[in-house]
């Protein structure tokens, strides 16, 4: 219901900004991303907006106190609707969902990569362009993380497409394939 709810709403979001232009979107982006974190470092205004016992009217004026006139109408204007229809819990889901959309329109991938040690700079940027070169994507931004326990190797994620190469996926299968050889 999540997906639903964040793909109504952050594709209603991309459609009005689209319609004035992709520099309209990619401003909606850098807003959204100034919302996010301003939220983030205000836990209780989160709080306060998922609280039950507050009137939803004084939500809303609340709403307007804070992001009328600071951010665009359009994300103001969504921010009013999230919060009269009680889903200001899906707010991060529904910036999530615009964000990816505008960069999946303007050829933006999203990888995210694991490896057993840190990698050098030489070793990041040769992996940006490879990943340049066999995506089809005009600009790639890495996410790294690393985790001992896969040995060697790296694991890199792009959507929902995996391409696992570490020593420890390569010994799992490896003890699979040799635990199905009968010994006679």
């Amino acid at each position: 219901m999540a997906k639903l709810v964040s793909k109504t709403y952050g594709e209603a979001l991309y459609e009005i900004a689209m319609e004035s232009g992709e520099d309209k979107a990619l401003g909606l982006m850098e807003e959204i991303r100034c919302v996010n974190q301003v939220l983030e470092q205000n836990p209780q205004f989160d709080e306060l907006m998922k609280h039950p016992g507050i009137p939803k009217q004084d939500k809303l004026r609340v709403v307007e106190d804070v992001f009328q006139g600071r951010v665009s109408d359009e994300l103001a204007g969504l921010l009013k609707i999230v919060v009269s229809k009680e889903r200001y819990k899906d707010l991060p889901d529904i910036f999530a969902y615009f964000t990816n959309r505008v960069k999946e329109q303007q050829k933006i991938g999203v990888a995210y990569v694991t490896t057993a040690v840190k990698l050098g700079e030489g070793q990041k940027n040769a992996l940006e362009a490879k990943l340049l070169q066999t995506s089809g994507y005009k600009k790639v931004e890495l996410h790294y993380d690393v985790d001992s326990s896969i040995i060697g190797g790296m694991i890199i994620r792009i959507n929902d497409r995996v391409v696992d190469s570490s020593v420890r996926t390569k010994l799992d299968d490896l003890t699979k394939q040799l635990l199905q050889i009968q010994l006679g």
